[in-house]
């Protein structure tokens, strides 16, 4: 596997492929089995694999948030690597953010309530960092996660709407054996907390917004949104808090009937 952390150097190493397809999963890092999940799907359909790993300020609403956000570099190269990651593009902040940075995606549609209405910008920093990304990479197909519904949302609107050459390709929540999503911010979560934490997939597994806030109020959680949106379908959502932890997860309603 080849690190770049340059914008140079990783259009070099690309160019160095020739015009094979190229698939790119954007990460923050802090890889667990769902990022795992992402690079099977790539390695699967593109002749190279691109990750990127930069922990994007711009998405960020909390300078505390952002501090605390789990990083190591060493230990995310080697999964990355040992799953077939081809390029790992690795930049800094001023790599991507240089002084003079000015120009900004300002979705709106997609990005509008749930995590737009609670994190504001959010999704300017989202689809600013990934438009770099998609112009630097220039990959054949790109992979996000269900788990961030919205997110993907936002994305296969900014590329439709930019006329981006690019496929959107969606890979399943990856969950662990008690049902709880895989995400970064579960190390965050203490064993007591974690437990509690489960109450999040059992309400979703209620397909109701009125039984599912009810799941969530008897374990204590404080839950910011519990509603059906239309995400790439009736998708029921949930953002709430165990401890100091914010959490996200979702189902999509018509996985019920099929």
């Amino acid at each position: 596997m080849k690190t770049c952390t340059t914008i140079a150097a990783v259009r070099s190493e690309l160019a160095s492929r020739g015009g094979e397809t190229v698939g790119l999963v954007p990460t923050m890092g802090a890889l667990h089995a769902g990022h795992l999940a992402l690079f099977a799907a790539a390695r699967a359909e593109n002749a190279t694999v691109v990750a990127s790993l930069f922990v994007n300020p711009a998405q960020f609403n909390s300078a505390s948030d952002l501090a605390a956000y789990p990083r190591d570099t060493q230990a995310d190269a080697k999964l990355a690597a040992d799953a077939g990651v081809d390029i790992l593009f690795a930049p800094d902040a001023a790599e991507l953010y240089p002084d003079g940075f000015a120009t900004w995606i300002e979705p709106s549609g997609a990005a509008e309530g749930l995590e737009g209405a609670f994190r504001p910008g959010h999704f300017r920093g989202v689809a600013t960092v990934c438009v770099k990304l998609f112009s630097i990479v220039q990959p054949t197909n790109a992979y996000f996660g269900r788990k961030d519904a919205q997110q993907v949302a936002v994305i296969k609107q900014t590329v439709r709407d930019l006329n981006i050459p690019l496929t959107v390709r969606v890979v399943e929540t990856v969950r662990d054996s008690d049902g709880l999503a895989l995400s970064s911010r579960n190390a965050r979560l203490s064993p007591s907390e974690r437990t509690t934490a489960l109450a999040i997939p059992q309400a979703l597994a209620t397909h109701d917004p009125v039984q599912a806030q009810a799941v969530l109020a008897a374990a204590g959680i404080h839950a910011e949104y519990v509603t059906v949106a239309d995400l790439d379908g009736p998708t029921l959502a949930i953002a709430a808090t165990v401890g100091a932890t914010r959490l996200i997860d979702n189902v999509l309603l018509e996985e019920t009937s099929r």
